[in-house]
């Protein structure tokens, strides 16, 4: 009976949970986005502000919880996923939210206009990068289950499937990230250079954080081989 508390006991200090917290609170600081991209549109500054702080409050939030996972992350050899995997999975998490606040800084700290024309397909960009990131909250939440199956069975199947789904995701990000560029091309004439410059930086960085959450799901599949 002993023996058996002592086992529970070690799984119980498991980081999935912390790690699954981490990866909800890096995506609702990326979701963060769509209220700050509705007031850069409407040219809202003071909405924009406040977007681009609770943004900046959610990324903090997301370090702190970063630095529990890392502080407290078992070094025993019995732990159920590689300590070296989970601190990679992390890192890759950790870019959501860090990109969030990469976008939202610059655009605040330029008070970046958007050119009218291209208002519903940045929109459109911004929501679809957000779904891969949503996407990405689904698989992860799925881990407890998955080393609870041993990384084998029905759960892993389910789990392949959520990031198939994940890659499909960052596919249509990345035909809306060409859209959008291609729009961009054809105004280039016609706006400040800086502007441009600028503009194709938020572009790529929209584009990062989809690919920053389609590496969540490919640390995942690593997991699913061993």
């Amino acid at each position: 009976m002993v023996a058996n508390s002592s086992f529970m006991q070690m799984f119980a200090r498991s980081p999935v949970k912390p790690m699954q917290q981490h990866i909800e609170k890096a995506h609702a600081c990326a979701m963060e986005l769509v209220p700050f991209f509705e007031a850069v549109l409407a040219k809202d500054w003071k909405k924009a502000e406040a977007a681009q702080l609770r943004i900046t409050e959610l990324e903090h939030e997301a370090d702190e919880l970063k630095r529990g996972v890392r502080a407290h992350l078992p070094k025993s050899l019995f732990m159920p996923v590689p300590r070296t995997d989970l601190l990679e999975l992390l890192r890759m998490q950790d870019r959501i939210a860090n990109k969030a606040k990469d976008i939202a800084g610059i655009m605040l700290g330029r008070q970046m206009e958007i050119p009218p024309s291209m208002a519903e397909a940045v929109t459109g960009y911004v929501r679809s990068s957000l779904a891969v990131s949503a996407q990405a909250v689904v698989a992860l939440n799925e881990l407890d289950e998955l080393v609870a199956a041993g990384f084998r069975g029905r759960e892993a199947d389910l789990v392949d499937g959520m990031i198939q789904r994940l890659d499909e995701l960052e596919h249509d990000a990345d035909m809306r990230e060409r859209e959008v560029r291609h729009m961009l091309l054809a105004l280039e004439k016609d706006l400040p250079p800086i502007d441009v410059m600028f503009l194709y930086k938020v572009i790529d960085w929209i584009g990062e954080l989809a690919d920053r959450a389609e590496q969540v799901g490919s640390r995942l599949q690593l997991l699913l081989a061993h």
